[in-house]
């Protein structure tokens, strides 16, 4: 990753000062636990891929109302008080059109590699089904309609990249800014436009708050430190900070499930 220097010189992790430089240069730094191939973010997109023809090859086999595999996992309310806990994920995988199918793979591919590039494989595979999770849920909570989609998830993405840009605004320098706004503008016309008839708002709220919680507790936040090897980034949320943001994020949504279905 190359990061540009903010001023004439920073302050290490250690406390000791990097001598200045009178004519800074680009800073060649590569992100702690990155990964060269997203085959989180292409597998996902196969998968989804995937169960799409299935359910096409449903309506086909048996007619246009029998899309089995959305029968059996889209998110439909009295089914999951029911105990059918599984569509609270399975929505994930389904869609309703070519189109629907298209804008939100065509979304993760975009969004997918540069974030779990940042992310590594594991935390961003957590990010994407508690995005998804608490984008159900909260459609659970609100929402009397059945629905399906990945768009849930892909807002979710939107929005730990806002929180990893906002964290390390110091690495992107001047750039963060213009990168935050558009972020920003982005969600809002996709808000806008989930205000239609037929579009499911409160799971791209849901995904929105969820990806929120676990970046901001779980999401890299990279320091500069310089030892002897020279400059290198230190992602201070590796570990303990990644189970924690799992386990709160879950648990928040989680909790409400289990509340809603005790009210009834």
């Amino acid at each position: 990753m190359t990061v540009p220097p903010n001023d004439n010189h920073q302050e290490p992790a250690s406390g000791q000062e990097i001598p200045v430089n009178p004519q800074p240069r680009m800073i060649q730094l590569k992100l702690p636990g990155s990964v060269k191939t997203p085959w989180v973010t292409y597998s996902l997109l196969g998968v989804t891929v995937l169960v799409y023809l299935l359910q096409l090859l449903s309506q086909y086999l048996f007619g246009a109302n029998m899309d089995l595999p959305a029968i059996f996992g889209e998110k439909i309310n009295s089914l999951i008080l029911q105990g059918q806990l599984w569509r609270l994920i399975t929505p994930l995988f389904l869609h309703a059109s070519l189109i629907h199918i298209g804008f939100n793979m065509y979304a993760l591919f975009v969004i997918g590699p540069s974030l779990e590039q940042a992310y590594g494989h594991k935390r961003f595979a957590f990010l994407y089904f508690l995005a998804g999770f608490a984008g159900n849920t909260l459609s659970f909570l609100f929402s009397p309609n059945a629905s399906l989609g990945a768009s849930t998830a892909i807002f979710g993405l939107i929005a730990a990249e806002v929180i990893f840009i906002y964290r390390n605004r110091k690495m992107f320098g001047a750039r963060a800014r213009g990168m935050l706004l558009n972020l920003g503008v982005i969600i809002a016309i996709n808000l806008a436009l989930g205000l239609s008839p037929g579009i499911d708002n409160w799971g791209h709220l849901g995904g929105l708050a969820g990806a929120a919680i676990f970046g901001w507790m779980a999401g890299p936040v990279y320091l500069l430190n310089v030892g002897l090897a020279g400059p290198e980034l230190q992602d201070s949320h590796a570990g303990r900070p990644f189970v924690e943001g799992s386990l709160v994020t879950f648990g928040v949504f989680a909790a409400a499930v289990i509340g809603r279905m005790i009210v009834g």
